[in-house]
């Protein structure tokens, strides 16, 4: 067995391994310490969030930095304020008995001037975000003329985030001839791009398979109606009574509201979004430490440097768009050495989903039924009895014993018991005896084969705050229609579908003549897709559709625009929309086209 002795490491830095009770390196550590500390290379260095890639990276770096000289000689890039400030906590425990050791963290949120004067003190390390880093570069508040040392940690997160352009800003301000050891869980085309851009013949190190997830981690499912949604995250969380969570939603709204209903009914939750303010994120993420919220609904985004080591679930509310994300989300948990697991609410439209997933992360994902309320009834009642057994006597109750004793002296032991967990028992029983089996086949909203349901394409979807709830309660109220008239919701990045019954059509045709929401025309057609699902020939069935046009535009030529979960979204023939209507425009506006 490998131990931090035999990596090489100085004595200041094992004393301060020996004082944080680390006791024999990561898979991780074993693999790159070694190599940083004796060799001057680049380095790509693949490992899932967890396996302690701070560790590895920075002892290294402590042990080659002269701590007497002043100069900035490491920079280390994260992507998130907190995932900064967690790296310099960490840098500063594994570097305590170095003596005029001064490690700087630089994030946005906190003055700057205050930044820049630890900076002039004399900081051998800094640890940023890429925004702060360029502003305070550009401002002549920092020099890194002179680093020898730069990491790029959780590349692909930082990538995603969208600092491409401000990290190649930093590095241009950077000696070429620095080591660069870049950290990621996974290696996309950006990742791999910045690599081969700034890196002379890195050395390759990878802990487990590329994109694949760690095996600490179980992948499960839950097949149900997209309605029942909220009802069997409810249950999920009933049926883990010691959950610590993060549930991921896709979007802003989303994440509020269903921290809002969780909140309202009586679990311990909070949202964690980019509308946050800084000291909003800053309570929230310290109530999550400290376990005053078990689950934490939050954005992919927001989520980014979340670094909690004892997650016990991470739940997959709706999926993201990109299957590195789920990578990302199920990392959050099965950390340190502890076991994890990752659920996934879906509807059947979404199983191409989980299919995609398991050929990325080279893991299957279980089918597990949605507990019914007996079940959960059951679960409840033997952990308050493990908690009972193993709550810890408070002797201060030994005064009351008496009178308790006298109130309770006509029970006998079997009745007391009983009335104890009748307690819990029928509060869980009152609400869950009428609860419906949320696995039952789907009704309505997954007709395939009504002959009298007509499919409509709209060009609004993800990109423009919606999700399949928010569309379907969007489109009901301006129809005026039932709960059950608007079904089979299918939400894409830029568009989406969904179906009436025929009777409907003239009235969706006419409601979305020459509409505009928020001053952009919406259109509305008609297709033959009917949405079908579990199809192998969906993209002949793309080619071959033939869409009569509706209103609010020209017939539509739509290009295929790509997917993480590959080919999902449809191919249209025909001539050219505007270009703020197709799918793979960036733009809200702009002239026509000429038709050829």
């Amino acid at each position: 067995m490998s131990t931090f002795q035999s990596l090489g490491l100085d004595e200041n830095l094992l004393q301060a391994i020996t004082d944080l009770g680390f006791e024999t390196p990561s898979e991780v550590q074993q693999k790159t310490i070694p190599i940083l500390l004796n060799e001057e290379t680049d380095m790509v260095s693949l490992a899932q969030t967890g396996t302690g890639k701070t560790a590895a990276f920075g002892f290294p770096m402590l042990q080659k930095i002269n701590a007497e000289s002043r100069t900035t000689q490491g920079l280390i890039l994260s992507p998130t304020r907190e995932l900064c400030m967690q790296i310099t906590n960490e840098m500063e425990a594994y570097g305590k008995y170095i003596k005029g050791l001064n490690v700087v963290a630089i994030y946005g949120g906190a003055s700057i001037q205050d930044q820049a004067k630890q900076i002039k003190k004399g900081a051998q390390i800094i640890v940023a975000t890429p925004g702060r880093m360029k502003d305070m570069i550009g401002r002549r508040m920092i020099d890194i003329s002179k680093i020898e040392y730069c990491v790029l940690d959780e590349a692909d997160e930082m990538l995603n985030m969208g600092f491409y352009e401000d990290i190649t800003e930093i590095l241009s301000h950077s000696p070429k001839d620095k080591s660069t050891w870049l950290f990621s869980a996974t290696m996309p085309k950006e990742v791999a791009t910045i690599a081969k851009k700034f890196m002379h013949t890195p050395v390759e190190i990878t802990v487990g398979s590329r994109n694949v997830s760690t095996d600490s981690v179980s992948h499960e499912y839950y097949l149900v109606n997209t309605r029942d949604r909220y009802q069997a995250l409810k249950r999920l969380a009933d049926a883990n009574p010691d959950i610590f969570s993060v549930v991921f939603c896709r979007t802003k709204r989303d994440t509020q509201k269903v921290a809002e209903q969780l909140i309202t009914d009586g679990y311990n939750a909070a949202a964690l979004h980019g509308d946050l303010s800084q000291n909003q994120r800053d309570l929230v993420m310290k109530s999550f430490r400290k376990r005053q919220i078990q689950m934490l609904v939050a954005t992919d985004v927001a989520a980014r440097g979340i670094d909690v080591d004892d997650i016990t679930h991470v739940i997959n509310y709706q999926l993201p768009d990109e299957i590195e994300t789920y990578t990302h989300r199920s990392g959050r948990t099965g950390r340190a050495g502890k076991s994890g697991v990752s659920m996934v609410i879906v509807s059947k439209s979404e199983m191409r989903k989980i299919n995609a997933i398991e050929k990325k992360i080279q893991k299957k994902f279980e089918q597990k039924d949605i507990p019914s309320g007996i079940e959960i009834c059951e679960v409840q009642l033997f952990h308050l009895a493990n908690s009972i057994k193993n709550t810890k006597v408070n002797h201060d109750i030994d005064a009351y014993l008496p009178n308790i004793e006298e109130v309770l002296q006509d029970f006998t032991k079997e009745e007391l018991i009983k009335k104890v967990f009748s307690v819990e028992f029928t509060r869980f029983y009152n609400y869950y005896k009428s609860a419906k089996d949320l696995n039952s086949p789907p009704g309505d909203e997954y007709r395939d084969d009504a002959k009298d349901s007509v499919r409509y394409f709209i060009n609004i979807g993800g990109k423009d705050d919606f999700d399949w709830m928010s569309l379907k309660d969007f489109l009901r109220d301006l129809l005026q229609l039932g709960k059950d008239d608007v079904y089979k919701v299918d939400v894409k990045d830029t568009f989406s579908f969904f179906n009436t019954d025929e009777k409907h059509m003239d009235l969706v045709l006419g409601i979305f003549n020459d509409f505009k929401l928020d001053g952009r025309n919406i259109s509305v057609e008609v297709s033959k897709d009917r949405g079908g699902r579990g199809r192998k020939d969906r993209g002949s069935r793309g080619r071959d559709r033939d869409r009569s046009r509706g209103s609010g535009g020209s017939k539509g030529g739509f290009k295929k625009r790509s997917s993480g979960y590959g080919d999902d979204k449809p191919k249209f023939k025909g001539k050219s929309r505007r270009k703020s209507e197709r799918p793979d425009s960036k733009g809200t506006g702009g002239r026509r086209r000429k038709r050829s």
